[in-house]
């Protein structure tokens, strides 16, 4: 393996690949020191001759987290880059895209001084988000075997209710009932379809139940968990995500990272704002939009701050609007609950401080 002068080179950029790593490395000067791809074998090796704390960066994709605790266990400086970051930093443009030219821009972005970078998750992190996605994943399976079931009964005339649960009720006298014109082939194809959704169930039901595992044992869960339109999953996902809330600076930059924001096109003076920007992670901003809609549906029975609110705000601009708006409170209630330790409020009310023309971040209201 080529060796390296560890001294000359401050700063490191990698394109993952499966069994090609392309790596860039500059001096201080930001003079190219080495540019070469390795195989996975022998990238840590390589990395290893490098001087400590010496910056290695790489986009956020499938193994990037896995490689960064690896890089930082040896006492270096890794850092992890959305990949929308680092596309503007490549000189050759779109039309040049390769992974030599893809891992010289990724560390020409990550010395920009006011880079963003994405904070590195622990395995137990990934392990919780890991279920997470088999939960979607099961039930998009679900779905889909539930409406591949109505479909193969609707060519032989027998059509049912849209809920899921008056299928399932159903279903087995169907298969069992010797007057619709269902032919023995058909029947045993949908007992097997039907086992198959009787498993997925089960699957679902254990991810369920290792959510809510978390939640009980996983401190920031449990908190998030106590606001109002946040239930298991959502809790789960968030602080299995996010982890450390402190690395946001205010509530509306949390909102901002999740998408929540409303998209800008100003020009002169003049603000002019659009639909939500829908950045950020899409699972969490999904579960939180959810979240809302339960919280927004079921406002008038409470008698809460927030849910007072949510009614007037309901009626002054519609329900879609209602929903988008709570969801962002919620994310900014979130971050002052996580990030400075508060406890929740439903009936808090905002204070301003003395000698401050602006209000300290609200928990709700």
């Amino acid at each position: 393996m080529e060796q390296i002068t560890g001294r000359q080179i401050v700063r490191v950029g990698v394109d993952l690949a499966k069994r090609v790593i392309q790596v860039h490395a500059v001096d201080a000067g930001g003079r190219v020191v080495t540019a070469r791809a390795l195989s996975r074998e022998k990238f840590l090796p390589w990395c290893a001759q490098l001087p400590p704390g010496c910056v290695v960066a790489m986009e956020t994709c499938g193994g990037a987290h896995h490689w960064a605790r690896r890089l930082r266990a040896m006492g270096l400086g890794p850092r992890l880059i959305a990949g929308h970051f680092v596309g503007p930093y490549r000189m050759e443009g779109r039309r040049g895209k390769n992974d030599a030219n893809d891992a010289a821009a990724v560390c020409e972005a990550a010395g920009r001084p006011h880079m963003r970078f994405v904070p590195i998750k622990t395995a137990e992190q990934q392990a919780v988000l890991a279920v997470h996605r088999l939960r979607e994943g099961y039930k998009e399976e679900r779905t889909a075997c539930i409406n591949r079931i109505r479909g193969l009964l609707a060519e032989f005339g027998l059509v049912f209710p849209q809920s899921p649960e008056a299928l399932r009720t159903q279903l087995p006298d169907v298969i069992e009932d010797a007057s619709n014109e269902l032919p023995h082939l058909a029947r045993v194809g949908l007992q097997r379809a039907h086992l198959q959704w009787l498993e997925l169930e089960c699957h679902m039901a254990w991810c369920d139940e290792r959510i809510a595992a978390h939640v009980k044992s996983d401190e920031q869960a449990r908190a998030a968990a106590q606001l109002i339109g946040i239930g298991p999953v959502t809790a789960s996902a968030l602080a299995a995500s996010v982890g450390d809330f402190r690395q946001f600076k205010t509530g509306a930059q949390f909102g901002a990272w999740l998408g929540l924001v409303p998209s800008q096109n100003s020009s002169g003076g003049k603000a002019s704002l659009g639909r939500i920007t829908k950045r950020g992670d899409d699972y969490l901003r999904t579960l939180l939009i959810q979240g809302a809609k339960s919280a927004v549906m079921t406002a008038a029975k409470r008698r809460d701050r927030i849910s007072q609110w949510l009614v007037q705000l309901t009626a002054r601009v519609g329900w879609q609007k209602a929903v988008v708006a709570m969801a962002n409170k919620n994310a900014r209630i979130l971050w002052a609950v996580l990030a400075k330790g508060r406890r929740f409020d439903p009936d808090h009310v905002s204070v301003k401080p003395e000698g401050s023309a602006t209000a300290v971040p609200a928990l709700a209201g």
